[in-house]
């Protein structure tokens, strides 16, 4: 089978990248800058992604079984730029959306977020949550999960959405920009400052999820047998939500384990009896495909810290 890849030196896409390789797949890594080569695969198989060219776009998907798009604008570009952000994570996914159908592609799998539902997310969601978060980030995300489903619903080809939350873990490279993520950045913070430190009271509710389990989960869709597919639509989390500060105390003890000394944490004090919405981010359509997470937190905290360590370690 012939994968490929968009945004595939990316953050998710590395990843993905790397799992699907070792698990036998043919990956081609899609990119704008066809110079570059990635330092962890010397020898992919690397592609131009001309994302303003319908034709060009074709070109690339002949021959290739399934497409996952990974490739989009991150939230803090997204918000600077809401013009661009709606050109790229939108209208360039239809595009790629329609040059995979020309090119015969089989299957879509596109990687969206589920800040589409809201902002913060709170309470009980799942697929049928109605998504009203009006901030770039979310709606040029929703214009290209309607792309991708739209096809899926007329039979053009196999189109598959997971809206993704809170994504963490050791990126395929040092240099992928990821290091402003919770988990990533706390991890970036204890080699580089020996401290953690929070610009909130860390009572909110996230949901989290591995890198490892995202990986898995886009492998579980490159091969499940369509008809096991629903909709298309599928939420893709961890099995349960956690404060940040909860997580920023696991990064904490995580530290001690791999680098031999626990941090201190500096947060904004809670208010008297403070608490945060609960948030249970619902997996359960996911869940009846076959699918279910495996790697532990510490695992994924503990690569990180390493690779934080061996690229940046001051401490």
């Amino acid at each position: 089978m012939r994968v490929l890849i968009t945004g595939g030196f990316g953050f998710i896409g590395g990843r993905v990248a790397q799992y699907l390789q070792q698990a036998g797949r043919q990956v081609v890594l899609g990119t704008r800058n066809p110079a570059y080569s990635p330092a962890w695969w010397p020898q992919a198989e690397v592609v131009t992604t001309n994302w303003h060219d319908v034709h060009a776009l074709a070109q690339i998907c002949n021959g290739v079984d399934v497409v996952i798009q990974a490739a989009g604008m991150n939230a803090q570009g997204c918000a600077a730029e809401p013009v661009t952000a709606l050109e790229f994570n939108g209208l360039a996914t239809t595009r790629l959306v329609a040059a995979a159908t020309r090119a015969g592609v089989k299957r879509l799998i596109y990687l969206s977020t589920a800040h589409v539902y809201a902002s913060p997310l709170i309470g009980n969601i799942t697929e049928d949550t109605c998504p009203r978060n009006l901030h770039p980030y979310a709606t040029s995300h929703l214009a290209g999960e309607n792309a991708v489903l739209s096809a899926n619903l007329r039979g053009e080809i196999e189109g598959i959405v997971l809206r993704l939350s809170n994504a963490f873990g050791a990126p395929a490279h040092r240099d992928v920009n990821c290091w402003m993520l919770l988990v990533n950045d706390l991890c970036w913070q204890a080699v580089m400052t020996g401290k953690l430190v929070l610009r909130s009271n860390g009572l909110q509710q996230r949901d989290f999820i591995t890198l490892q389990d995202t990986a898995r989960c886009v492998a579980h869709f490159v091969k499940l047998p369509f008809a096991n597919c629903s909709d298309g639509l599928f939420n893709l989390g961890g099995e349960r939500a956690r404060s940040v500060y909860e997580m920023t105390q696991l990064v904490a003890a995580r530290c001690q384990m791999v680098l031999g000394f626990t941090p201190p944490i500096e947060r904004v004090k809670p208010p008297p009896e403070g608490h945060a919405i609960p948030l249970a981010y619902g997996t359960a359509k996911l869940k009846s495909t076959g699918f279910s997470l495996q790697s532990r937190f510490e695992d994924e905290i503990d690569a990180t810290l390493s690779l934080c360590q061996m690229a940046f370690g001051k401490f």
